[in-house]
């Protein structure tokens, strides 16, 4: 059965609204993490990385002129399985958990972890899934393959 909130919220809505959880656990201080001098620098590298993630799939997608829009994915008009689509089938949403994370480890605070399982799950649910679903109809073949090469995150 379909839920409503399937491919309803854009991801990178999401994320921001689940870094703005985190960000208010911590301005409440509620589960701040003893100082340690590399959280900060690993949660800024964690986010560039993110960024990166982020950034390079969408240029693929351009190249191979497909919609890069994750609330229609049946006006995908190519399926792309090279670069770092080998590796991932998601690099974007990995990109955008990585970017909830490096926030979560700049912030210093152990409960700010939560919103990144949030990300996490409702994008796997609600995104990913269903997405999986119109590419598998739209692409049977060739999604397949991805599926059995590819994993899901990483």
């Amino acid at each position: 059965m379909r839920s409503r909130l399937e491919n309803r919220v854009p991801p990178p809505m999401l994320m921001l609204a689940c870094g703005a959880l985190a960000w208010g656990l911590a301005e409440n201080g509620i589960g701040v993490m003893p100082s340690a001098t590399w959280l900060r620098p690993s949660g800024f590298i964690v986010a560039v990385i993110g960024l990166a993630l982020n950034l390079i799939p969408k240029m693929q997608f351009r190249r191979s002129r497909t919609t890069v829009n994750p609330l229609s994915p049946g006006r995908a008009s190519h399926l792309v399985t090279g670069g770092i689509y080998r590796y991932s089938r998601n690099p974007m949403y990995l990109g955008q958990a990585c970017i909830v994370l490096g926030w979560a480890l700049w912030l210093q605070l152990a409960t700010a972890l939560l919103p990144v399982a949030v990300f996490v799950v409702y994008i796997t649910y609600l995104q990913i899934l269903p997405e999986e679903r119109v590419l598998s109809r739209k692409f049977p073949t060739a999604f397949a393959q991805m599926r059995r090469r590819t994993r899901r995150w990483l």
